[in-house]
């Protein structure tokens, strides 16, 4: 289960079964108040098992008569999805006269000779397991009869007159209708009594099935399918009933009560059959749980009647029926609580004159409180149609004037108490456009302006925004917004259009719209464009303080206009020779008003631009010396922070040359010891960034504060921060230091937390240092390699991973701040347990004889405790691949080889040997060997070859047997220069035996067969290797053979993807063989 969560995670992809998992889960939270239950979760593991071996008979049929391939796929876990291909993994085609059934099967209503075909294979695709099963090939052979015999139809499935079918509420309906005649049946559906359903009626495989979806209890009723042809028809009637599942009409819902009070929980639900209702109380059945004197059960309703506070409980309603259940859980919960208003006071609210106003009052309490409204302070209760008064405690003025803004006050009260809050509403006025934009008529490259004039409330900021046909401006430098006005510079074609004013403030919003239409200009000479002349005639007014008017006279725009003016200031006291940027205006605009810092000798210069460029800079203006003022602002990012341990060292940001508004700029340094009272210490310091309080206590919180003056003042008063003194290493080592070993690999250890006054710094964490003592197996010492571990923050605990098996451990724990380590804590020892051995290190096979063979091995590299034996197994391995019976023997763990005697001569075996200790097995190694051939046998065998050749009989065999030989070969000639046979159908036609593919889950791609028939333990071809992956197998029926090996994919429906190229070089490959073709590793991943 994951951590500080219900939910449960199973996951077996380190190894276990799925089938271990197979069962019905439910889930139960609980606490004081009650226990809740969840709905149950069904997990159920997919299987897709083999094909059952049959033998198929050729299917000789008459030109014209009926067909039916059956397919008869296994039962599978979910079904399968099934697909008829041929041999080159094409889909059959299929039309009105063959198609698929809804079981599988392959239908033909009237045969024809291009039916006949030796290659109707049909596939089960399980795509929960990822593999693809087939079918052996059936044949089909067509024999003409002239004149071919019209048939009337005749139904192929279902059968008989009539049939009934039952499906679920919700779900999709299938009926299914396939016919038999020639020419070919048309099919068509009706309802009896009735109309199929619309929009949810569908037709599937050429009208031969009727889908309703989402079907319902209205969608009962017999359904008739027809099948016709010239020669007459057949009809077929399903009755169908739709049951359902219990579904909510009204679900339980969670019940607040004050002790007294009444109330009912309902719990109502539809089905068909009709539900049972059945009631738990806090996941018990209600008939055996706590017994309630205030609780009444009735059906599908619970009555609570003068209930207490004893009666909180957790109520589950259970509707079921044969097709499903429902289950809720609804709290009811018992409460004595005096009001409480959850709306924060003196909340603002603002709205426009003539629209609503809606004042909340969010509310909570048992009992219910009433609410109550008054205005003012002396008020009378709220009431009459000018006001609603809404279930949650809103009030509501419909039609708000500027006379009902004021003070409203909401009072709430119960029986246990009352509480009240006040509420502010502004009525504020609307926003109006009082001149709007006209249209417009205007000559290309002429300027326009659109006025858009507003009125608003004196509270209200309004914005003004311009559209162009419903979108932004563009991007362009010709659009001037003004604050009243759009002005467009040398208009074009393309700014022909609708210009929209939209006035926007928090409130309300408001818009106007003018067109503007662009005429041609009369011809005008060429006009020669270039960047604007300087400005002039700078003049300075209105100086004061801290502010000063510049005006100038614009220079030659040079026919582009003047899109906006740059200024630019020097400081001729602090920086003189360096302009820096002050501010711009549009290019309409020729004076401006600056603002102004104390003592800084300004200078001012214009710079006017247009779509060309930049003019050079006016002339300065004359210069103007501010005069000096206290600072305006305190040094930035204070900090304090030691730098040994009895000292504290303060810096800032120092202010910049214009920041310091006068001459003799200083700051001066305060600070106190936080948390004492203590006065404060403080020193003027000259223009620096930094001051050394030495002498401090080690690692103490000081407050700081750093504030500018110079020789007129000082600045405002600085805020404070908090600051430390140096750290100094800790003084105590963690103590209680506990380890538990969890296995063999893993261990978790605990201490207590150091005094965090004793840390002397700030505490960044704790440090566990261990390392391996001596290994138990072998009982030597080695070097010692300590590692770390580093646990930050205040943690009392750590895992150390990585542990070897069988092994002595010490460790300590020391405590770290910014500082450095704190002495260490006693070592601790401790011991890890045995684990499962390594491989052995070696194992190797000498001497062999006719009938035995020595094996020699070395122990384990890593025992991970004491070996109580070694398992040897071993089988042999015949000339086909095939492995034989499989046996074991277990070996003392002192021994170091063995004699293998009785074994067969000149045979292969294969070996596995691991090594065990009182865990468990450890990682097998493998090998191969041979024994020696009898050379007397071979020359016994050969002698009586020679005998039985010398005999007629045989001779005459053998001769009888070359005559079949040379005849096969003539007809296979024949055929194939009549194109009967590629390579690839010779290939198919030599191996009927059907196989299994596991399909990749990436490409969906043919991997490998196995024969669903020969259930032996381990097969040359069909063996795992150890890391799960499934080689291609060693068969002369693997699809892979057939093409670009995994090249070759299936489309969604079923289809072979690519060509056929040479036959490529078959590999050996190793997997088990069983009864289910996916692997663990595949049933893992199907879970339903």
């Amino acid at each position: 289960m994951k951590p500080n969560s219900g939910t449960l995670v199973i996951n077996i992809m380190n190894g276990g079964k799925a089938e271990a998992y197979e069962g019905v889960y439910q889930c139960t939270a609980r606490n004081e108040r009650g226990a809740a239950i969840s709905n149950n979760i069904v997990i159920r593991p997919s299987r897709s098992p083999l094909w059952t071996k049959e033998k198929l008979e050729p299917n000789q049929v008459r030109e014209g008569d009926s067909l039916v391939l059956h397919c008869r796929p296994p039962v599978g876990l979910p079904p399968p999805i099934i697909f008829w291909m041929d041999n080159a993994f094409q889909r059959l085609p299929q039309s009105e006269r063959v198609s698929q059934g809804l079981n599988g099967d392959l239908y033909f209503s009237n045969v024809q000779p291009e039916d006949t075909r030796e290659d109707y294979i049909c596939y089960a695709r399980f795509n929960h397991t990822q593999t693809i099963q087939q079918k052996q090939p059936i044949s089909v052979k067509v024999f003409s009869t002239k004149p071919v015999t019209e048939r009337q139809p005749i139904l192929l499935t279902p059968t008989g007159s009539t049939s009934t079918k039952v499906e679920l509420r919700g779900n999709v309906l299938l009926l299914e209708c396939i016919a038999a005649g020639l020419p070919t049946p048309v099919i068509r559906w009706i309802k009896e009594g009735g109309e199929l359903p619309a929009n949810r009626t569908f037709f599937e495989n050429f009208k031969k099935t009727l889908k309703i979806v989402d079907v319902s209890e209205a969608d009962s009723g017999n359904y008739k399918c027809i099948a016709r042809n010239i020669l007459g028809s057949a009809h077929h009637v399903i009755s169908v009933t739709v049951k359902a599942a219990p579904y909510w009409i009204t679900a339980p819902r969670n019940l607040v009560l004050s002790p007294g009070e009444d109330g009912t929980l309902i719990c109502r639900a539809n089905g068909n059959p009709k539900p049972n209702i059945s009631w738990l109380a806090n996941g018990v059945p209600i008939a055996i749980a706590p017994e309630d004197p205030s609780r009444k059960v009735d059906g599908d309703t619970i009555i609570f009647s003068h209930v207490q506070e004893r009666s909180s409980a957790v109520y589950q309603c259970n509707a079921s029926n044969e097709y499903g259940y429902l289950l809720a859980n609804a709290f009811v919960n018992v409460l004595a609580e005096p009001p409480r208003i959850l709306t924060p006071a003196n909340k603002l609210y603002q709205v426009i004159a003539d629209s609503p106003a809606l004042l909340d009052c969010a509310y909570f309490g048992s009992p219910k409180p009433e609410i109550e409204w008054f205005k003012g302070v002396k008020g009378s209760i709220l009431s009459g149609s000018e006001y609603v008064f809404h279930d949650n405690g809103t009030l509501e003025i419909p039609v708000a004037q500027k006379d009902s803004t004021g003070t409203y006050t909401c009072v709430a009260r119960n029986e246990l108490g009352k509480i009240q809050n006040e509420v502010q509403l502004e009525v504020k006025d609307p926003t109006m456009i009082i001149k709007q934009p006209e249209y417009k008529v205007i000559q290309r490259y002429g300027q326009v302006s659109f006025e858009c004039i507003i009125k608003h409330d004196s509270t209200l900021l309004p914005t003004v925004i311009w559209l162009k046909d419903n979108d932004e401006l563009p991007d362009d430098e010709r659009f001037l917004v003004g604050k009243d006005n759009l002005t467009i510079m040398n208009v074009t074609d393309k700014d022909d259009g609708t210009y929209t004013c939209i006035v926007n403030t928090t409130l309300d919003s408001v818009s106007a719209s003018a067109v503007l239409t662009v005429v041609a200009a009369p011809p005008t000479p060429a006009i020669i464009y270039a960047r604007p002349n300087p400005p002039f005639d700078l003049e300075l007014t209105g100086q004061l303080e801290r502010s000063v008017e510049l005006s100038w006279i614009p220079g030659d725009e040079n026919n582009s206009p003047i899109t906006n003016f740059v200024i630019e200031y020097e400081d001729g006291l602090h920086e003189p020779g360096v302009w820096h940027y002050q501010t711009e205006v549009p290019g309409t605009q020729t004076t401006v008003q600056l603002k102004l810092s104390p003592y800084v000798n300004y200078s001012f210069r214009v710079i006017a631009v247009n779509e060309i460029g930049r003019s050079q800079p006016s002339e300065p203006s004359e210069q103007y010396l501010t005069k000096s003022a206290n600072p305006d602002e305190n040094p930035s990012n204070v900090q304090g922070i030691g730098s040994e341990p009895d000292n504290l060292v303060i810096t800032w940001e120092s202010l910049k040359g214009f920041q310091s508004n006068g001459p003799g700029l200083q700051y001066k340094v305060s600070w106190r010891q936080k948390d004492v009272d203590d006065e404060w210490t403080s020193v003027i310091v000259a223009n620096v960034s930094k001051y050394i309080v030495s002498g401090t206590p080690t690692f103490v919180p000081y407050e700081i504060k750093v504030q500018a003056l110079n020789d007129l003042g000082y600045a405002p008063e600085p805020s404070e921060v908090i600051g430390h003194s140096g750290e100094d290493l800790p003084m105590v080592a963690p103590g209680n230091v506990q380890v538990h070993v969890i296995n063999s690999t893993l261990a978790k250890v605990h201490w207590d937390p150091v005094p965090l006054k004793t840390v002397r710094g700030h505490l960044q964490g704790y440090k566990v240092y261990y390392w391996k003592v001596q290994s138990l197996s072998r009982r030597s010492r080695r070097h010692v390699e300590k590692k770390i571990l580093t646990f930050r923050g205040n943690k009392t605990f750590g895992m150390l991973p990585g542990l070897e098996p069988y092994s002595s451990y010490k460790l300590n724990v020391r405590v770290v701040n910014g500082k450095g380590e704190g002495p260490a804590s006693p070592d601790k020892v401790f011991k890890t347990p045995e684990g499962v051995p390594s491989s052995p290190s070696f194992l190797k096979i000498t001497n062999p004889t006719l009938d035995s063979l020595t094996l020699e091995w070395g122990s384990p590299t890593h025992p991970n405790g004491v070996l109580t034996s070694y398992i040897l197994k071993f089988q042999p391995i015949n000339n086909t691949h095939e492995l034989g019976p499989l046996v074991e023997i277990r070996i003392p763990a002192n021994e170091s080889s063995l004699i293998l005697k009785n074994l067969n001569y000149s045979t292969r075996y294969k070996f596995y040997f691991n090594a065990q200790t009182s865990v468990g097995s450890g990682s097998q190694i493998t090998e191969e060997a041979v024994t020696i051939m009898d050379e007397g046998a071979g020359k016994a065998m050969a002698s009586r070859q020679v005998d039985i050749a010398t005999q007629g009989w045989f001779i005459g065999l053998m001769c009888a047997v070359a005559l079949l030989i040379l005849i096969l070969l003539i007809v296979c000639f024949i055929r194939r220069n009549k194109g009967g046979k590629y390579p690839v159908k010779e290939k198919e036609d030599a191996h009927a035996d059907p196989e299994i593919q596991p399909m990749k889950e990436d490409d969906g791609t043919f991997g490998e067969y196995s024969d669903a028939e020969d259930h032996k333990p381990l097969k040359k071809g069909s063996r795992t290797p150890s890391d799960r992956t499934v080689k291609k197998e060693d068969s002369d029926d693997s699809l892979v053979d057939y093409g670009e090996g995994v090249n070759g994919q299936f489309n969604e429906d079923g289809s072979f993807i690519g060509q056929y190229s040479g036959k490529k070089e078959k590999e050996p490959a190793e997997g088990n063989e069983s009864s289910e073709a996916p692997s663990p590793v595949n049933a893992m991943n199907s879970f339903v």
